[in-house]
């Protein structure tokens, strides 16, 4: 394929002088298939140091779209003879919605409809490099263009085509529905044409984007393409694969964090119990393979395992709070202004999703087959087949939609186990982890403290520091990898890819002179991951409190204080929205208060306003197990991402974007003692409940503003824990301090770490109300 294109240059063409051209390709093949011209990415100033406002320059965005772009001609769009138009998206779908977006813009560009336009998720493709790594909220800022380009191009071949089966000129065939006509009414379908319309070689051409005035498609609520199929259990997730031979395969694992197996003692009991076709120690533990998984689960909790030390041995809350605290980075001398400072600690927070950690593998001899939900698959099939000690070539992995991800599925821990347990037992496997597993082993939200401080002289802010302290964040699934490659190209000198990562992600929306963030990690020890939106929500919500503080001590309202210091008007414009649309200053009975904050991210802006109810009788609420403790009754959300491809979608990520603040702010924590968290489900890790979520809400989308889609999956978490963390104060006349705020209280008995899997509970009919 040719390596240059994607140039774009205004020039006039027969439907719109100034429109931008941009260059693409018809490739060989039998039926109609398009891709978009290829680029080198750009380049960033690389000289100087770390700027206090690098995201102005580039963000972490910015450079997962420069680091895509260069292989974004490898991705296809396909018109079958059906008059079905097929994509494969080099991204994974985890209930983000992106199948959805990505069908409406090839729809939009087209002129089909989208019911008709086939997404599905590509395999593991390594020559795509870092344009098949899903995070950052990047998969429809960084593919907007290309597959657009990609979709322009099949449509003026399929014009083309028709105007000469129509004998007609080009400007005279109308595209509508996946129709093509002629003046005199003559048609054809675009699937009667794909064979007509499809390059005999491979050839550059030269197309217009649709004008957004014309747009039909994009920016107009749209029910997601799999909606259907996931209310009527018929969507497939990985676990409901039928791959030959694959049987239920669980793992005993360790009583502390990353233990090792040592001897079992009653290896051969086991592999006689019914239903148990194999038992084999594993790097991490020991794997049971039986024709259900009940029977898996009885057997993992016989077996009689001695275990070697972990990374996290003997380590408790209070210890790492020490070690977090050592390895603080100074502040500086105290200035000689009035200043407000704080203190804030986040404690672990477990990166479970809905679905299961799960994968299923097929390793033979000479090969290997996996399918799993997999976000960096190209690094898992290289990790696999080094594991395996097989040729990455001979590695197959297949991406499968996921439910849920928050960051977790960045990993593949399971597909890893799952090849190997294959491998030792010459059988295919349908591996899935335990709940409690995802809790104790699983990946989790470093525990982190962040320290700021905000020098003011009367109603000057001088200045804005912020020491951020946090254990160590496991970036080594692809995003590290794409950090390391575009560093010479970066405005961030000779940093490490952790800092890197931290100042790309962090901005400051306020004008507080002159201000500076820094990272700093320790402990390696703990299997963090990239949980969603990674740093922001702590960074953000420690600002926010203080910026709160600072409005108290100066003498000002919350929400004019922060409108004052604004740099930019978007996020002045969501801001004042959502003071407006929740009645900001209203009066409130006693303990109960308004929050309201604001995070920028990504090229999008989010403000918040959120109402707390703090009073005795709603935080004495009783539920079994559990802290109930505030509510939030009611929230409004204003998001301004650009354009906005799908509202619908951006109103279910929003949501989606509260529940976590809400969650991280009041209830969800996990307690660490002794080398291993206490929680061993959901059933006492306390994400949103019923009776925590607002009786009122409300998501804005605002107009848009750039003409681009910006980042959004991820946007809305940091300023909704800020926005409850801000409205908490406010009720309780006390700043928190500590999060989340219940997390001193342990409201359930731990379950036994030995046997791993807890025994299943047979009382559930006494708990109906």
């Amino acid at each position: 394929m040719p390596g240059d294109g994607m140039a774009t240059t205004p020039e006039p063409d027969a439907r719109g002088p100034g429109r931008r051209r941009f260059l693409g390709y018809v490739l060989a093949a039998p039926t109609l298939v398009a891709a978009a011209g290829t680029s080198s990415a750009p380049r960033a100033a690389a000289d100087g140091i770390p700027s206090p406002e690098i995201t102005e320059l580039v963000d972490l965005n910015d450079v997962m779209t420069a680091a895509a772009l260069p292989t974004s001609g490898l991705i296809t769009v396909e018109v079958n003879e059906d008059g079905t138009v097929s994509f494969a998206l080099p991204r994974a779908e985890v209930g983000q919605g992106i199948t959805t977006s990505t069908a409406m813009l090839i729809a939009e560009e087209m002129d089909v409809p989208v019911e008709r336009v086939r997404v599905t998720l590509a395999d593991a493709r390594p020559e795509l490099l870092f344009n098949q790594l899903t995070g950052g909220s990047n998969t429809t800022f960084s593919t907007y263009t290309p597959v657009r380009v990609a979709a322009a191009v099949a449509r003026q071949r399929l014009l083309n085509a028709a105007a000469v089966e129509f004998g007609v000129e080009p400007g005279d065939v109308e595209l509508k529905d996946g129709v093509l006509s002629a003046p005199d009414g003559r048609s054809a379908g675009i699937g009667e044409l794909s064979g007509k319309a499809a390059g005999r070689t491979s050839e550059r051409v030269s197309v217009s984007l649709k004008p957004r005035d014309r747009f039909t498609v994009v920016g107009r609520p749209h029910t997601r393409v799999d909606a259907l199929a996931a209310v009527t259990g018929r969507k497939q997730f990985t676990l409901d694969l039928d791959v030959p031979g694959a049987l239920p395969t669980m793992v005993c694992r360790p009583p502390t964090i990353n233990g090792r197996p040592g001897a079992v003692s009653n290896l051969d009991e086991v592999r006689a119990m019914p239903g148990v076709t194999d038992v084999v120690v594993i790097s991490t533990g020991v794997a049971v393979r039986a024709e259900t998984f009940g029977r898996c689960i009885d057997a993992v909790r016989a077996l009689r395992v001695s275990w070697k030390p972990g990374t996290a041995e003997g380590k408790s809350d209070a210890s790492v709070l020490e070690e977090l605290r050592a390895a603080e980075p100074p502040m500086g001398l105290p200035p000689l202004t009035p200043s407000v400072e704080g203190s804030f600690t986040f404690h672990f927070r477990s990166n479970s999703a809905l679905e299961p950690n799960c994968a299923i593998a097929d390793v033979r001899p000479d090969r290997a087959e996996i399918w799993s939900s997999l976000k960096s698959p190209i690094v898992a099939r290289q990790t696999i087949a080094a594991r395996l000690r097989l040729p990455v070539a001979a590695v197959k992995v297949h991406v499968t939609e996921g439910g849920g991800s928050f960051g977790r599925k960045l990993f593949f821990d399971a597909a890893l186990e799952a090849a190997e347990v294959s491998q030792k037992t010459g059988r295919p496997v349908k591996l899935m982890w335990h709940r409690a597993d995802d809790s104790r082993q699983g990946r989790t939200h470093p525990m982190a403290i962040s320290r700021v401080r905000v020098a003011y002289a009367g109603d000057t802010v001088l200045g804005y520091r912020q020491r951020h302290t946090s254990v160590s964040t496991d970036l080594g699934h692809g995003l590290g990898e794409l950090l390391t490659a575009m560093a010479a190209r970066l405005p961030v000198g000779d940093i490490g890819f952790s800092e890197t990562f931290f100042q790309l992600s962090q901005s400051m929306p306020y004008d507080f002179g002159v201000n500076s963030r820094l990272l700093a990690e320790t402990d390696k020890g703990f299997n963090t991951g990239s949980m969603r939106n990674v740093y922001s929500p702590d960074v953000t919500c420690a600002r926010e409190l203080i910026v709160d503080r600072l409005a108290a001590r100066t003498g000002k309202d919350a929400y004019t204080f922060r409108r004052r210091f604004l740099r930019d008007e978007r996020a002045r414009a969501v801001l004042d929205k959502a003071a407006e649309a929740g009645d900001w200053g209203r009066t409130m009975p006693d303990g109960m208060a308004q929050g309201i904050a604001l995070h920028t991210e990504y090229h999008s802006a989010n403000a918040v306003l959120v109402e707390i109810d703090c009073r005795p009788e709603t935080v004495n609420r009783r539920v079994r197990d559990g802290v109930t403790g505030p509510r939030v009754t009611k929230a409004v959300v204003v998001v301004d991402v650009g354009l906005t491809v799908n509202p619908r979608g951006l109103e279910a990520q929003m949501t989606g974007c509260l529940m976590d603040g809400i969650a991280q702010t009041l209830t969800s924590g996990l307690h660490l003692r002794d080398g291993h968290f206490l929680e061993a489900s959901w059933d006492n890790y306390f994400y949103t409940r019923q009776w925590n979520t607002p009786l009122e809400f409300d998501v804005i989308v605002m107009p848009d503003t750039t003409g681009e889609p910006g980042g959004a999956g991820e946007l809305g978490v940091a300023a909704s824990m800020a926005a409850v963390a801000c409205a908490y104060g406010r009720a309780t006349g006390t700043m928190p301090t500590t999060f989340p705020v219940n997390h001193g209280t342990l409201s359930f008995d731990p379950k036994p770490t030995v046997p791993p899997i807890p025994a299943s509970p047979a009382d559930g009919l006494d708990h109906v109300r």
